[in-house]
């Protein structure tokens, strides 16, 4: 703080002071404002012909109704040096297109087995025990462990 401003809690004790003695405190004087509607805006070029070379600034008047000031910037960015992407980006590529994973190798994934062929083995399950019923004398199935492969 510099020595010529009032420290904040001795300001704020006699702001409070005067309060309470009923005195209106003093406040600085404010800022005057500038008055923009007075002063007409400067003749703006046509939206039509405006290139990215042209000179936007005039555009950015606060004086200028913001209808205009949107379309003049949509005509600047509708230039392809604003619509390339950042190759330098993390999400700016599309990685959607990529190739599928094969079924076979989907298969043995765990998790893609839990979620995507659950139902399948289930009814094949259920196909197989009405065959199990009809047929009791098959031999059990070998362990299987969690990389799809049997146990020696």
């Amino acid at each position: 703080m510099s020595e010529d401003k009032e420290a904040f809690l001795s300001r704020w004790s006699r702001l409070k002071q005067q309060e309470r003695a009923g005195d209106k405190p003093t406040s600085p004087p404010e800022k005057k404002e500038i008055e923009t509607k007075a002063e007409p805006p400067a003749p703006l070029p046509s939206v039509d012909q405006l290139t990215p070379e042209s000179d936007f600034a005039p555009f950015m008047d606060p004086r200028v109704d913001g209808e205009t000031r949107r379309s003049a910037l949509k005509k600047l960015f509708a230039d392809a040096h604003f619509n390339l992407p950042d190759p330098f980006e993390a999400y700016s590529e599309d990685y959607t297109g990529g190739e599928p994973i094969p079924l076979e190798m989907l298969k043995q994934l765990n998790q893609a087995r839990k979620l995507l062929f659950e139902e399948t083995e289930k009814t094949a399950q259920s196909g197989s025990g009405q065959a199990e019923r009809q047929a009791p004398e098959t031999q059990p199935e070998e362990p299987i462990d969690g990389a799809g492969k049997q146990d020696a």
